[in-house]
């Protein structure tokens, strides 16, 4: 089921971005450096859309386990990748990754997938994360670096995010106080570090999260944007006191994305390799 309208003809999205076109032969690689206006509009629209957004986990069907190690296999209908669980209030303390920002291929659709680490939302109605987003807006990708503690709305940041953009984000919590970090090493204007508070009664910290998602909008979740592959690295947590990776704490879940229906898979991840790293590959929109 489509979400959204489509907004404009290819050429004005072209246009829009200032991409190259060389005479008598193919389009280059589009140059995506829009307008300051057009990216205060892409912006402000998806912060409107964003106002309804679910951040939490939505399960799509019980999980079950894939073998003897502590890993259990779940599909969800808006998150793809890992989360390490606990039924321990307190239990996580930090949670981080690298990665590259993937570059989205857009269409006439409105479409949007969010690169993220966080704590909370897997068990639970909070989540605090930070992480990347990349946006087809009226057919032109825009990129944006981001933080939420959800569920207060998502806070955009560094606008000259970039595909190819090398990011580490992390989430650390230290009893109310939360840190939320993100660098982008390629361009630091997107960089930040964002000190919040949440009490300990609402803010339960009992999952640890590593993820691409479609955000959801007033009128269901977005199209899921054709991202290709995303990569995550380094991936860390802290729990109980102990510094660990994603596949070393004791209950593992290893996501797919699924449509509506839970007839096909959105958004598929890997196998964890070396306990702290996989990817996810982009299969359909919704």
């Amino acid at each position: 089921m489509r979400m959204l309208k489509a907004w404009v003809a290819a050429g004005v999205a072209a246009a829009a971005t200032g991409a190259l076109v060389v005479s008598g032969g193919a389009p280059t690689h589009p140059v995506h450096q829009p307008s300051a206006r057009f990216l205060t509009q892409a912006r402000s629209a998806l912060v409107q859309y964003l106002r309804h957004n679910h951040a939490q986990l939505m399960p799509a069907r019980p999980p079950h386990r894939r073998g003897p190690d502590s890993i259990t296999l779940g599909a969800s209908y808006n998150w793809s990748g890992y989360t390490d669980e606990s039924t321990k209030d307190g239990t996580f303390t930090k949670v981080g990754g690298t990665w590259t920002t993937p570059a989205v291929t857009c269409t006439a659709e409105d479409t949007l997938s969010a690169e993220w680490v966080g704590l909370d939302g897997a068990t639970n109605a909070t989540v605090e994360q930070a992480g990347t987003y990349g946006w087809c807006f009226e057919g032109v990708p825009i990129y944006f670096t981001w933080y939420e503690m959800y569920p207060n709305g998502t806070i955009e940041v560094g606008k000259s995010l970039q595909p190819g953009d090398v990011i580490t984000a992390s989430v650390t919590r230290s009893s109310s106080s939360y840190t939320l970090k993100l660098t982008d090493a390629t361009d630091t204007a997107n960089s930040f570090t964002k000190k919040k508070t949440c009490s300990t009664k609402t803010c339960l910290d009992t999952s640890a999260e590593w993820i691409c998602e479609r955000p959801s909008f007033a009128i269901g979740m977005a199209p899921l944007a054709d991202y290709g592959t995303w990569t995550l690295t380094n991936g860390t947590e802290t729990a109980s006191g102990k510094s660990g990776t994603i596949g070393s704490y004791s209950s593992v879940h290893e996501l797919e994305m699924v449509d509506a229906t839970d007839s096909y898979v959105l958004s598929t991840p890997t196998a964890l390799a070396g306990n702290n790293s996989f990817s996810t590959t982009w299969d359909n929109s919704y």
